[in-house]
């Protein structure tokens, strides 16, 4: 009885703890293979393949345990990544060895809450950027049709001056019409006033009148001796 009470809490344990792990991040979830150990410096290099690695940097803690063994999990902390491979310092490599020995190819499943709060913070920033990137579309497409309508626009306002033109044109001769025909008419009239004026100073010679009718003259014999005839 009493093993059979063991047997059920172990398999309740294991239930609670598989609904625990299915409740996180699965994105925080991945797998890797042992490519190189150092048992004695407690290093660990793992073979990994996903592309949400570049979401862990160095520094960030993983959990990672063996196949069908997600109750006796290891720790470590990462101390280097590249795009294919993990540098792991694990915290108590000797028990993970007993648990899941680390044998050059072993597989294992791995699990990171700072991968998960890297790829939180990663999925805000990216909202902010879909948001900027749809903004910044939606300015290169108004430039574009600006620059593909550009030979039109440049018409609409040759033909708006031409059109100012040809009426500034039209004003402007119609004013040097206008001027011509004053200057004509001045000059006309300023001739017909010339004419009346000749013909006025004209009759003033002939109808002036003299002050006096004798004129004073010299005795040529005496320079001071004039008399009037």
């Amino acid at each position: 009885m009493k093993k059979v009470y063991v047997l059920l809490m172990a398999i309740l344990c294991f239930q609670a703890s598989f609904a625990a792990l299915s409740k996180k991040d699965p994105l925080a979830k991945f797998s890797g293979r042992v490519s190189n150990l150092n048992l004695d410096a407690r290093l660990v290099r793992f073979k990994v393949n996903f592309d949400n690695i570049k979401f862990l940097n160095k520094g960030d803690e993983v959990d990672f345990w063996g196949q069908h063994q997600e109750r006796n999990k290891c720790s470590g902390k990462i101390l280097g990544r590249s795009s294919d491979y993990l540098l792991v310092k694990v915290y108590k490599i000797e028990w993970c060895n007993e648990q899941s020995p680390m044998a050059l190819g072993r597989f294992f499943h791995f699990y990171s809450v700072d991968l998960s709060n890297n790829i939180s913070v990663a999925r805000k920033l990216t909202e902010i950027l879909l948001k900027k990137r749809l903004a910044l579309e939606g300015k290169v497409q108004r430039n574009k049709k600006l620059i593909e309508t550009y030979l039109q626009r440049v018409e609409a306002v040759n033909n708006r001056y031409e059109l100012l033109r040809r009426k500034l044109e039209q004003e402007w001769r119609e004013e040097l019409t206008k001027l011509e025909e004053d200057q004509i008419e001045i000059v006309r009239n300023t001739n017909g006033l010339e004419v009346r004026l000749n013909e006025t100073n004209h009759k003033l010679e002939l109808y002036q009148i003299e002050d006096n009718n004798l004129k004073l003259d010299r005795w040529s014999l005496d320079k001071t001796l004039y008399y009037e005839k």
